[in-house]
């Protein structure tokens, strides 16, 4: 059974999925919001994440109008997955990485300041892990509203 989450914890995670503040100091601007001090709120997002409950906590942009990123693949031996699937996340200019039951098995999204950046991201995969990178470049943009509606018991 999972541990449940404090009321604070439940107002971090329902008030702050969108509109996240882009200040110098977010999470003292959110104490602010919520009627809490800095340090609790940072603790409370701490204890989200090392639980499990969060990822990460970082910005999403409009593709195409910052920098470069392109969704990519790679056709990956089972027995090799795990392993390759570490050293991308070990670039910064990926956030993620995930498996997909195809002849291309490992997929993931690179970004760079410029397509430059990008390249050359995928020239030091490409020389990390022995494999090639096949890269999908966006054809048609779609917003998908990362968000969800809590309900909690």
């Amino acid at each position: 059974m999972q541990e449940r989450l404090s009321p604070t914890q439940q107002q971090l995670i329902e008030a702050f999925q969108r509109g996240f503040p882009t200040t110098s100091r977010p999470f003292a601007t959110i104490a602010e919001q919520i009627g809490s001090d800095e340090g609790s709120v940072m603790a409370a997002f701490a204890d989200l994440k090392n639980k499990g409950y969060l990822a990460r906590i970082g910005a999403t942009y409009a593709t195409g109008r910052v920098g470069a990123s392109t969704l990519a693949a790679m056709e990956v031996p089972q027995s090799e997955l795990e392993k390759v699937a570490e050293k991308i996340s070990r670039f910064t200019e990926i956030n993620h990485n995930y498996e997909r039951e195809d002849k291309l098995n490992l997929w993931f999204v690179i970004t760079g300041a410029t397509r430059n950046d990008l390249v050359r991201t995928v020239e030091a995969i490409e020389a990390e892990t022995g494999h090639t990178v096949h890269l999908m470049p966006m054809i048609e943009h779609y917003r998908l509203d990362l968000g969800f509606n809590l309900q909690w018991n």
